[in-house]
């Protein structure tokens, strides 16, 4: 069974375990919007192709561990937005992918 799928009794992280698990991602943002929890970074290149090609292995990320952030792409930025859209809030799981694409991002 795929770890990240979703039971019929998932529920959103409570706000406690939330903020413990804040600690591993510490550069992310946790914003309210659309009345759910969301992990948020923007990161930072030197042009838009660079930008553009980060979000391509973010979208490589996504597709091999079947859930998909939201992805905002400008000139120099790209926003990654984690959250579990069937509970309207965060899972365990969507701390891993924000720390998996950390690692993305500070890789050669």
């Amino acid at each position: 069974m795929d770890p990240s799928a979703l039971r019929a009794d998932d529920q959103p992280l409570t706000d406690a375990a939330i903020q413990q698990l804040m600690d591993e991602v510490p550069e992310w943002d946790l914003v309210q919007e659309g009345g759910a929890d969301k992990l948020r970074r923007t990161f930072e290149f030197r042009n838009f192709a660079e930008a553009l090609g980060f979000t391509n292995r973010v979208g490589e990320l996504a597709e091999e561990h079947r859930h998909h952030p939201i992805i905002t792409v400008t000139w120099g930025r790209a926003t990654i937005t984690w959250y579990t859209h069937d509970i309207n809030g965060l899972r365990h799981n969507d701390f891993k992918m924000a720390a998996r694409t950390a690692k993305l991002y500070s890789a050669p």
